[in-house]
């Protein structure tokens, strides 16, 4: 079952942290999240599964950045999100995808006990100028059934920023 958005802010700060936390972001069963400030992009082609991709970070400034068609962006959340007893889910705002503008190309699900900023993959049909701190995804929530334990990987668990992928780390095992 999905959290309705009045079951969202009654477990604000148990099992569900968000920060910061807007009661105006609040839906009838989801939360808002915004864009933060910065940008990653890929350096090299073609990327290799196999190995950590340099990237370069871009800023967006206030007056707005215009984004590339076909190009890959990695951005993240403003908010800190942290999530138990539950599976947090992540969705592009339809606002935006009727842009042309696709804020997860394929990680929009999430683990219970993940801890950090979203990590969000902005890929862009036409040139699109887009801002900081837009609310441009929303987070929700299904309960689980059964017994379960937390996510707990190295890899993006409690990260500070954005994060390029890490699937070299499986090839090292």
């Amino acid at each position: 079952m999905i959290l309705s958005g009045l079951e969202i802010k009654n477990r604000i700060g148990k099992d569900i942290i968000i920060d910061p936390y807007d009661p105006n972001k609040l839906n009838p069963n989801s939360y808002n999240l915004t864009l933060h400030n910065e940008l990653l992009t890929y350096e090299e082609y073609p990327l290799d599964m196999k190995k950590s991709n340099k990237t370069k970070s871009i800023a967006i400034p206030p007056e707005g950045l215009i984004l590339e068609a076909n190009r890959l962006y990695l951005g993240r959340t403003r908010e800190y999100t942290e999530t138990h007893n539950l599976v947090p889910m992540l969705e592009g705002r339809s606002s935006i995808g009727r842009l042309g503008m696709f804020v997860h190309v394929t990680a929009g699900f999430g683990d219970i006990g993940f801890k950090g900023f979203w990590t969000l993959e902005i890929f862009a049909i036409q040139p699109i100028k887009i801002y900081p701190d837009i609310g441009i995804c929303q987070i929700f929530y299904h309960s689980v059934e059964g017994d379960f334990e937390e996510y707990k990987s190295g890899k993006y668990q409690n990260n500070k920023g954005i994060q390029p992928s890490m699937l070299y780390k499986d090839f090292e095992k």
